[in-house]
């Protein structure tokens, strides 16, 4: 008899659907969804305004919501994301709280383009993450871990962001101790025998099916994104170059001095992580209250860079 399990191929490699025979709901086609934005900037945005500028400046993606601040943060208001959605033509990702299968229901009538089931604000349902493969539409998850990366994996995430600062102080320590985590258990599954694996599941708490195309894979199985933390263009290449795909940038990106010349900055190192003239070039100039335009261009001219 035939495999009737569907198939995504990411580079050179297949993998196997869980859903399996759940044609309706093909995992395989969420994973291909989010590899779309695979080597981009994700940005955060509270308004009309700011995801058109996001937009201008090249983001892949624009997360819709809710503006910081205390009380329980919720599904933000449709006719908010609808009004957004109208706005740009980028895709639109909203966040649903852990666990609230309705709030995601109504975010994909709604229509956006993906879900993130969100564990930085208030979580609805403290023992159950949400069935992903009950929807049609894919779902991001974030993660502090290897082993809890692939669990949700296993539930229906079609990609994994690996979270680290979540005050929004701009410290990126947690978030490099994150990924340097899950790529360092990564490198140590490549090199384990098939035996070993088994009990590597069990250490980590991951599914062993799952674990094994990502040994097979030597990466996660699905794209894998980095967040908290990152505020600056060496931020955002520090990440890539730690082995990301790309990178979520909160809002507080908007409170600089330029707010399309920092998400534009941020964008362009995204693309050009490895280019370190072209990282130096985009870094300057960002706090006109620090470097003056004359000054930058010094910076810029002994750096044999075009203002």
């Amino acid at each position: 008899m035939a495999d009737e399990s569907a198939v995504t191929v990411y580079g050179n490699t297949a993998i196997t659907d869980p859903s399996k025979n759940n044609n309706k709901n093909n995992f395989s086609v969420k994973v291909g969804l989010a590899q779309m934005l695979r080597g981009g900037a994700i940005i955060e945005v509270t308004t009309v305004d700011q995801a058109k500028i996001a937009e201008s400046a090249g983001a892949c993606c624009v997360i819709v919501s809710e503006p910081s601040g205390s009380g329980i943060q919720r599904m933000l208001d449709p006719a908010v994301v609808k009004q957004i959605q109208r706005s740009v033509n980028v895709p639109v990702m909203a966040k649903a709280r852990v666990g609230h299968f309705v709030e995601a229901q109504i975010l994909e009538a709604v229509g956006v383009d993906y879900i993130d089931e969100n564990e930085l604000g208030s979580v609805a349902d403290e023992d159950h993450f949400i069935n992903k493969h009950n929807f049609q539409i894919p779902f991001v998850c974030g993660c502090g871990s290897l082993g809890e990366g692939l669990r949700r994996v296993r539930e229906g995430a079609a990609m994994i962001r690996t979270q680290g600062d979540r005050s929004g102080s701009g410290n990126i320590a947690e978030t490099v101790k994150h990924v340097r985590d899950v790529m360092g258990k990564i490198r140590v599954l490549t090199n384990m025998d098939e035996d070993e694996v088994f009990t590597f599941a069990k250490e980590l708490g991951a599914p062993y099916d799952i674990l094994a195309q990502t040994k097979q894979m030597g990466r996660l199985p699905v794209v894998h994104f980095a967040s908290g933390g990152i505020v600056t263009p060496a931020d955002a290449a520090l990440m890539m170059q730690l082995g990301c795909d790309g990178v979520f940038v909160g809002s507080e990106v908007f409170n600089s001095v330029d707010p399309y010349k920092s998400v534009r900055a941020i964008v362009q190192a995204v693309r050009n992580y490895n280019d370190a003239h072209i990282l130096a070039k985009v870094s300057s100039g960002l706090n006109d209250e620090v470097a003056s335009s004359s000054e930058v261009a010094d910076v810029m001219t002994s750096l044999n860079l075009d203002p």
